[in-house]
């Protein structure tokens, strides 16, 4: 008896406003789908309260891995928008599961095929774009009456109210008297000259939740002036609602939002005097400070104070609170979530220099990854590995060409015996089926590599001292730091740096690609994939480098 095929469920649903049912109703739904159909469920994927409009949903990712292992034969959904409402976003689906042999299937379209993927996806793709308009439209309506359009402003809260008919009434707001307490001492403490760093750490120390419900930060009150966010610019504290002053789109390849700014000429302003927090003198006075500020320094470009200066920029993190370590002076790097919101979410106060971590990491890249026997090696087993996969694909290879040539004798055959006498009739399956299988082995013969078998070339070991050489000298010089950096990066995913109560200073702790290299310097090397009998290190992901004797490496996590 023939096995069922195994089948994985998908379902979603887009928004806080519908209930985590809605998921258990689509996967019963399928599950009867499958039911009806013969299919035996294997797996259910989903994703709550996310945007069909994009494929970064851990579920669909989840789905596609699956999928490419070869979990299942068959996908279903109870329509095909549950998978994505994104034109290109449906069609990669659609030719990723093809490719692996996988069947899409919905309760509301049933077999789908390249015909439901155009007409389908063109539809849900204008489907978003109104929906999007017509929300938008909405918004200015409720701008225009003085409602709030957007998210609650910190110091308000809802206001909840029916119509006469029983319908909720959105929009309406109140002044919140403790949290404009809060904002009425922001604006006086930072018009006295305290720093909005200051202020948030003060407030972190008294546990005010801010306006997420979690800690204070510096930007959370400076924010962008330009663009209206932060405490410190909100207009709606003078009674002056701003909306439709940012609009937003969404990164094809990130699949995140990106604001931008709008023309003055489309933003809708209402004036609110009853929701005003602020009198005129102290907004007066803080603008009058955001102003003094603004005009400092302004001899340079802002992108290029923005720009990062240091080779580590970026990597630096706190191993007490996940924060990043920046410069706090010309030379020390520190935890800016210490140094901007206070201890009560950060105690490391450790500091560590410029100079001393980038001496150290690049004099452990240039001691360990430049042994001379340990990269002989390397390139040794580099060379087997890779003619062994060669072998495994030369093989795999053989094996397509050996059947198409069978393929393509039968078919001769066949248009033989027609042209001998035989019906044609008699044998137009068996020819159908073999001009099938010839494209799909033909395919499957374009998509496989030709064998490329690996000759070490006697100078490889040279050469590649030489170009980790030429790139650690380049990590030392701002000017061919950008290129080197981004090699650097490829290794390096980031530093945690951590207090050492014996010492007083700072550990370092490496993760990435970079401990598998120091791996092989140290002597430890893979099994995996790596011909021979040698002592295993798997999964290698950390490097831990102590301060006070060099960096020397003392401890391996595994």
């Amino acid at each position: 008896m023939t096995a069922p095929l195994r089948a994985a469920i998908y379902a979603r649903f887009s928004t806080d406003m519908q209930r985590d049912a809605s998921i258990d109703d689509q996967v019963r739904t399928c599950q009867d789908y499958a039911k009806r159909q013969g299919l035996e469920v294997v797996e259910v994927f989903s994703d709550k309260a996310t945007s069909g409009a994009s494929l970064m949903r851990s579920g669909i990712q989840n789905l596609l891995r699956s999928s490419a292992a070869g979990q299942f034969d068959v996908v279903i959904s109870e329509a095909l928008d549950r998978l994505s409402r994104n034109q290109a976003d449906i069609a990669s689906v659609y030719q990723k599961l093809e490719f692996q042999s996988v069947a899409i299937e919905t309760v509301s379209e049933g077999s789908v095929s390249e015909m439901h993927i155009g007409l389908k996806g063109t539809m849900n793709s204008l489907f978003i774009k109104d929906l999007a308009a017509k929300t938008h439209r909405g918004l200015k309506g409720r701008a225009l009456a003085g409602k709030s359009a957007g998210g609650k402003a910190y110091g308000y809260k809802s206001v909840v109210k029916l119509s006469a008919d029983g319908e909720a009434i959105r929009g309406d707001r109140t002044i919140d008297a403790e949290e404009a307490k809060v904002v009425r001492r922001i604006f006086t403490d930072y018009a006295n000259g305290i720093s909005p760093k200051k202020i948030a750490e003060a407030l972190n120390a008294e546990h005010i939740p801010g306006p997420s419900g979690r800690g204070w930060g510096a930007s959370t009150l400076h924010g962008n002036r330009e663009r209206g966010t932060g405490i410190l610019n909100n207009e709606l504290y003078i009674g002056r609602q701003i909306w439709n002053r940012l609009s937003y789109a969404k990164d094809p390849d990130t699949g995140k939002r990106i604001s931008r700014l709008n023309p003055q000429d489309e933003w809708v302003i209402s004036d609110l005097p009853e929701l005003r927090l602020i009198d005129q003198p102290l907004w007066d006075a803080a603008k009058a400070r955001q102003g003094a500020l603004k005009t400092k320094n302004t001899g340079d470009n802002i992108w290029d104070r923005r720009r990062p200066r240091t080779l580590f920029s970026g990597l630096l993190k706190c191993s007490c609170c996940g924060g990043g370590f920046s410069k706090v002076s010309q030379t020390q790097f520190g935890c800016s979530t210490a140094r901007n919101k206070g201890k009560a979410l950060c105690t490391n106060r450790l500091t560590i220099s410029q100079t001393d971590i980038e001496t150290r990491v690049l004099g452990a890249l240039k001691t360990n990854l430049m042994d001379r026997d340990l990269l002989e090696v390397f390139c040794k087993e580099y060379a087997i590995e890779r003619n062994r996969l060669n072998a495994e694909a030369e093989q795999g290879r053989g094996a397509l060409e050996k059947e198409l040539a069978t393929a393509n004798r039968d078919h001769s055959k066949l248009v033989d015996a027609i042209i001998a006498g035989i019906p044609a009739d008699q044998v137009r399956d068996k020819m159908q089926a073999l001009s099938e299988r010839q494209k799909t082995l033909e395919a499957e013969l374009s998509r496989a590599p030709a064998p490329d078998p690996i000759r070490i070339h006697p100078k490889m070991a040279l050469t590649y001292r030489d170009k980790v050489g030429a790139m650690i000298d380049q990590l030392g010089k701002a000017e061919d730091m950008a290129e080197a950096k981004d090699a650097l990066r490829g290794l390096i995913d980031r530093i945690v740096l951590t207090p050492n109560a014996t010492t007083g200073k700072l550990d370092i702790m490496l993760k990435g690609a970079l401990s598998g290299l120091l791996a092989l310097a140290l002597g430890c090397k893979r099994t995996k994939g790596l011909s021979g009998d040698t002592q295993a290190i798997d999964n290698i992901e950390e490097l831990v480098l102590v301060a006070g004797v060099g960096f020397e490496p003392t401890t391996f996590r595994l």
